[in-house]
Formats: structure tokens, sequence, C-alpha cells
């Protein structure tokens, strides 16, 4: 037997701790203050309606959601879930570092860049968000690797990239749109005449159909999600900020990002990868036209780090001082903005430098106006007490086969069906997927209803012909919770209407959405 390759040993030694570190940081900079957000309870609940297709995003997250559910639907598992998939994108970061034959000290930098970045903080968040990065970055990779050895088994790895992308989040076909005309416009277009690509194409329609007939027999909800979405959301988006963001992302490691671009644009060596560049350019400017939000770009850049890393690592050969210095900028720059990229401070904390968040931004919602906490953090907040005052109501019940319990939207719902201490409590609202969850088999005879925070009708002047009592059972308190005042409603003795004038607005909203 040969003796084990020391260099090899030394380079796998970097690579475990790396990925090990990025985990372990997930979950230490985090403060335990904050609760789940209010996107990973729909997402988790999920995972008890398995379908090919959701109204709020494709199918896969919800895979991931009963496996997590097969592992105890504790927190611990809802949060390593994103943590292993930012270590993965480090994993091909470092591979791609590899096919550019970038020595151990490119490998290093794009690991500590990619750790020094927005990107730690996106996968502290049990979202698609983390799975889309991952997915632009193999497809990336598995294109490099085909554009160099010509072997079809790579581009039926981009194939498969590309469909597990799309049933994760329809984000990927932003991507798809770059990539197209920046291969069309190099010589990279002879994939076009590969034999091998036309059944890679089909392979990935036939993993991706299963939701594409969902949306087509559901009559392409993603269509309206999306409108919804520019009306409520992307109206607020400002194009100037949206590419100034762009490198405050990775601010902490901007020289890295930087010679990325640099050395793709007119470093000789990296000339014959220009269509990443060019990708990068059109994809931005796509995004840029309809207005998407900022992080929607997140997945273009750690390939570009690892174009950076590489070429750092040829200029800074043997000039040990100026590699410390990268280094040691990368890191104590992002211990400095530590507060504001991570949730280490308290609401409190927050609210005692509330300048310093105010002057980059943080504070500022997608409604366009600031307030007291980002709105990330605000969606953290109060869901624990909202569980336990439906808890209050939901034993107050004696019959639970005739109860309805309806939130005033989608975060509320998961909320309550996460945290309660009642299994199988069946919250739901007219609100995204719950929409399609209602049970009502038997007619109604208690309700539980949760009010929006801003509610216009705090005495239930409404119900009060349909119930021959209603109590109040309590509001969220939590301070700057974004459902704070929100309020849990007990509706008993329903008359025999209700029923019918619940399926009906189920209906009038399926209509609707």
């Amino acid at each position: 037997m040969g003796e084990p390759n020391p260099k090899r040993l030394t380079e796998y030694t970097c690579l475990v701790f790396f990925l090990i570190l990025k985990v372990l940081l997930s979950f230490v900079l985090v403060n335990s203050v904050y609760e789940l957000h209010r996107d990973e309870f729909l997402h988790l609940d999920q995972a008890n309606h398995l379908a090919a297709g959701f109204t709020s995003v494709p199918p896969l997250t919800s895979l991931f959601s009963w496996l997590i559910k097969a592992f105890g639907n504790g927190v611990f598992v809802v949060k390593l879930v994103p943590a292993i998939i930012g270590a993965i994108i480090i994993l091909y970061c470092w591979k791609i570092v590899g096919f550019l034959k970038g020595n151990l000290l490119a490998k290093c930098l794009v690991a500590v860049a990619c750790i020094c970045s927005s990107l730690l903080r996106l996968n502290t968040l049990y979202q698609p968000n983390s799975f889309d990065v991952l997915a632009w970055t193999a497809i990336f990779y598995y294109l490099l690797k085909y554009f160099d050895k010509n072997k079809a088994r790579y581009l039926y790895a981009f194939a498969i990239a590309v469909a597990l992308g799309f049933l994760n989040k329809y984000n990927v076909l932003f991507l798809i749109i770059g990539l197209l005309p920046a291969i069309i416009i190099t010589p990279n277009r002879k994939i076009f005449i590969d034999k091998h690509l036309y059944p890679a194409i089909l392979l990935a329609l036939l993993i991706i159909s299963p939701n594409v007939i969902w949306q087509i027999t559901h009559h392409f909800p993603v269509l309206t999600h999306m409108k919804l979405l520019r009306a409520t959301q992307l109206v607020h988006v400002n194009r100037i900020d949206f590419f100034i963001t762009q490198f405050l992302f990775f601010i902490s490691s901007i020289f890295v990002l930087l010679a990325g671009i640099g050395s793709l644009v007119s470093y000789k060596d990296f000339r014959k990868h220009s269509w990443i560049i060019l990708t990068y350019f059109i994809t931005l400017i796509v995004f840029s036209y309809f207005k998407a939000k900022d992080y929607y770009a997140l997945g273009l850049y750690p390939v570009l780090l690892a174009f950076g890393a590489v070429y750092l690592s040829r200029v800074l050969a043997k000039k040990y001082i100026l590699t410390g210095l990268l280094f040691a900028f990368n890191i104590c720059s992002f211990i400095y903005l530590l507060p504001l990229l991570m949730r280490v401070y308290s609401p409190a904390q927050i609210i005692a430098h509330h300048k310093r968040f105010e002057r980059v931004g943080a504070l500022r919602w997608e409604d366009g106006e600031n307030h007291a906490l980002p709105q990330d953090y605000a969606d953290m907040q109060g869901w624990k007490e909202l569980a336990a005052l439906v808890d209050v109501a939901y034993g107050k019940v004696k019959d639970k086969s005739t109860l309805l319990i309806r939130a005033d939207n989608y975060g509320q719902a998961g909320a309550i069906n996460y945290y309660s201490k009642y299994k199988n409590i069946n919250a739901v609202s007219y609100n995204a997927d719950y929409l399609y969850w209602f049970k009502m088999d038997k007619p109604i005879k208690t309700f539980i209803m949760i009010t929006g925070a801003n509610d216009e009708d705090p005495d239930r002047k409404r119900e009060q012909h349909y119930f021959e009592q209603i109590t109040k059972i309590g509001e969220i308190k939590t301070p700057y919770a974004r459902e704070r005042g929100a309020g849990v409603f007990l509706l008993e003795q329903a008359k025999p209407e209700v029923t019918a004038i619940i399926k009906a607005e189920i209906e009038k909203e399926k209509n609707d959405y």
C-alpha cells in the first residue's frame, strides 16, 4: 500500500474544518431570543400535505420538511438543514477552485469568503433560498466541467441540477435566461450540437413534469403569486439599491469578489470562461428590469468568489504579508459587521443601536418604511405567545370535531401548528397554501379566530349575529413583534349558516387566487 499523500490529507483536513465551522456558526451566531420565521412555519406544514405543487413554492422544500418531521421536527433539525446546505455550497466552491487548479490558499480563501458573507445569514433560515444558491452553484460547476471535458455525464448532472433548482424555486429560470445568450455568443455554443443535450433536457423536463402538470391543472397559481408579490413587495424595490446591495452582501469578501469579476473580464487564463461573467451581467440586468429582491441574485456569487480566490492566490503567491492582511480584513471586517449580518443582538440591543442599523437600510421593510427591528427579526417574535393563547381557547372546546381554527395569515397558522402543545390542531388561513387545507367535513359549531395586528373590528361585531357567545382570549403583546396586537377569539354556538358562509368564502378566495 502507498503512503498517504500529506498534501491531500492537509486539504481534506482544511475542508472538513471549514464545513464544520460553517455549520457551527449557523447556530452559535443566532440569539436564542428569536423564534422561527413565519415562512419556516409554512414550509414545515407542507410536510403534512405532500403534493406535486403548492401556491407558495415548488414541492422540493416539502420533501425536506418531511425529512425534518421524520427526525422529530425540532428547532435544531429545522436549522440544521439550511446549515448543511450552506456547507455543501462551500464544498462546490472548493471543487470549482480545484477545477481551476487552485492551490490550498485559494481553497481556504473561497471558504472564508463564503463564510464571512451574507450567505451565512441566509443559511440560518429554513427557506428555499439556501438550496437555490446551491443549485445555481452546482449548475455553474457542471457546465464548467462539461465545457472542459465535453463529457455527457456533466450535461446530465447539469440538467438534474436545473431540474432540482426548478422544483425548489422558480427563480432558477432567471439563471437560464442569463445563461442562454451568454453561451450563444461565446464558442461554448457548440453545446447545442451535442447529441446528449436534448436527452438531458428531456430528463430535466421529466423530473419537473409533475410540478408543471400541477401548475396547469391549478391554472398557474404561480402567476397569481407573482402578481401579488409585485403589487405588495416588489413595487417598493429600488433598482439602484438592488445593485448596491449586491456588493454589500459580500462587503467583507469584497476584494475576492472584485477579483473574480475583474479576472473573468480581463485575465487571460480565464478568458475561455467568459460565459460566466456574461451570465452574471445579463442575469442582473433581467433581475433589475423585473425589480426583483436583491437576494434573488445570491446564487451568482459563489462561482465568482471561487474565480477571485484562484486569481488572488496566484497574484499573492509568496506574498505572505499581503495574504495575511487579506484574510485579516475578511475576518475582522466580518466580525465588526456581525451585528448587522447575523441575529446576535436582542431586540433591545438593536433598539439601543438603532442608528447603526438604520444607516445601512437594515430597518427598511418591504413596505418601504423603517421600523424598530429588521423585518425578518420582527417575523420571529410573538409566535409562542400566540400559540399559547390559542391553546387556552382550544382547551375550552369540548367537541373538537366541529371546531375550526382560522388565522389571519399563513405565519399565524403555521406558528400555531408548530408551537401548540396539541398535536394536529390544524390551524388554517385564507392565505397561501392554507387556503387548500381546510377540513370542512362537519358543520362548524365552534370557531377560534385569530385577527390581524391592525384589525378594524376589535369587538367582532361582524360575527355577533352568527354566534351565541364571543370571548376574547387575549392578544400578542410581545414588543416589536410584527404581529403585535393580533387577537385570539373563541366564538361558540355557531348558527347553521356559518358553515356555508365559510365554504363560500373559501371558494371565493380560491377563485380570486
